[in-house]
């Protein structure tokens, strides 16, 4: 009945480390919102905002690839849990110091980036876990609960947090957090993971395996197909996000209540996205799908720009969106699953952090470009040119795909 979930829900380590991962991800949602509002509360100001909300994310950009070498020397299960009991330590003070009434901004600021700093040190080794903890067979759909599972947490986080906070406030929220993120401790512990075995070598070497690291994932061809895949979508397509607010204003000349409609689409089509890959379950066209979710995502994306430029209803651009967001998981998490499939068990969480700096890194520069030339040419016609040159790129990736599919599909 359900397919690949099932399968993958049936490995005992792996439904405690989702189980438990899942809780902790809410916690991860919950601890955004809390700390956004609490800057707010001490000193009201954007500029505060934006500056904590770059301390949180700029981290897992410049430090992922390190990262990934360390947790490739160290063990996945060992640098998330030791990165792990950090990030509750620093929760549980940044929660007492608040309820202690003796929180300032720049405590705050330290704080966010402590556990930006933490979190960038555990996620190349939480990816590369997956493989650990499933047979190659089922690691498209753990992959696939696990985005689903984070898509979910993007709504449930923040409906808990912004109750505590109007009843409680924000030191309830974070040592709420805190617990949260201890009990992932807890269960890392008794988590099993069948983890290819160390031969670090002298740490003096951690340079020399960070360019290893980068020159295996781009040399190997298949995994350099997905790398240019996931580049595209993250300069051309993924800016479309950080310029809805912008869309739903000048565009549609609606406020807050657009922006909800056109943003909850997008998450809704990623969720539906997430669970139909988790189901499917299999590994066998992946290359296909992913793909053929470049010119889904791009034709979408032209289509929703037009419904704005000719003056279309928002409801017409948000099912468009809609589908942007249904075809653009489809890309990550498939690119995921088959890079976790090609890539040599030693090398992992180094191609793995490759992924997250292109995935997660490429679109802030996509998004400064497409707000500087939407400036002159429109959102719309800006947004659209990003589509079209997409549409361009598959039809140089359809040929490549299926010659590449055999090497990135096979399980061995």
């Amino acid at each position: 009945m359900f397919g690949g979930i099932g399968r993958a829900l049936s490995h005992r380590d792996y439904l405690l480390y989702w189980s438990s991962n899942g809780i902790n991800t809410i916690g991860r949602w919950m601890y955004r919102i809390a700390v956004g509002w609490l800057t707010w509360e001490l000193t009201e100001s954007t500029t505060w905002l934006g500056i904590i909300a770059f301390a949180e994310s700029f981290p897992l950009v410049v430090f992922s690839v390190l990262a990934g070498a360390i947790a490739d020397r160290v063990g996945y299960i060992r640098i998330t849990l030791l990165a792990q009991t950090a990030t509750a330590i620093v929760a549980a003070l940044f929660a007492a110091m608040t309820i202690a009434g003796v929180i300032t901004i720049e405590l705050v600021l330290v704080s966010a980036l402590l556990i930006g700093s933490l979190e960038s040190l555990t996620t190349p080794a939480r990816m590369a876990l997956v493989h650990a903890l499933v047979p190659k067979q089922d690691m498209a759909a753990a992959i696939a609960l696990g985005s689903a599972t984070f898509n979910a947490a993007r709504f449930i986080g923040p409906a808990i947090a912004g109750a505590l906070l109007v009843w409680m406030g924000s030191g309830v929220v974070l040592a709420v957090v805190a617990i949260g993120f201890t009990q992932f401790c807890l269960v890392l512990l008794i988590v099993k993971a069948d983890e290819p075995e160390r031969n670090p070598g002298p740490w003096r070497d951690l340079t020399g395996d960070i360019v290893t690291g980068i020159q295996y994932g781009f040399r190997d061809p298949g995994i350099r197909f997905l790398f240019v895949m996931l580049g595209a979508t993250g300069l051309l397509i993924r800016p479309v996000i950080e310029l809805m607010p912008g869309f739903s204003a000048a565009v549609f000349d609606s406020g807050a209540d657009g922006l909800a409609i056109l943003m909850s689409t997008l998450g809704f089509g990623a969720m539906v996205s997430c669970i139909w890959i988790a189901q499917r379950g299999r590994t066998d066209g992946l290359t296909g799908l992913v793909t053929l979710s470049l010119l889904l995502q791009a034709t979408a994306l032209v289509l929703c720009a037009a419904a704005g430029y000719f003056g279309g209803s928002l409801w017409l651009a948000a099912v468009f969106l809609g589908i942007v967001g249904f075809a653009m998981l489809v890309g990550g998490v498939g690119s995921q699953t088959l890079i976790q499939n090609a890539v040599e068990s030693h090398m992992r969480a180094r191609v793995m952090s490759l992924f997250i700096m292109i995935s997660w890194g490429l679109p802030a520069f996509g998004a400064l470009a497409a707000g500087w030339i939407a400036n002159f040419a429109g959102l719309p016609i800006t947004i659209a040119a990003g589509g079209a040159l997409t549409i361009l790129l598959w039809v140089w990736a359809r040929p490549n795909a299926r010659k590449l599919e055999s090497d990135l599909e096979k399980i061995s």
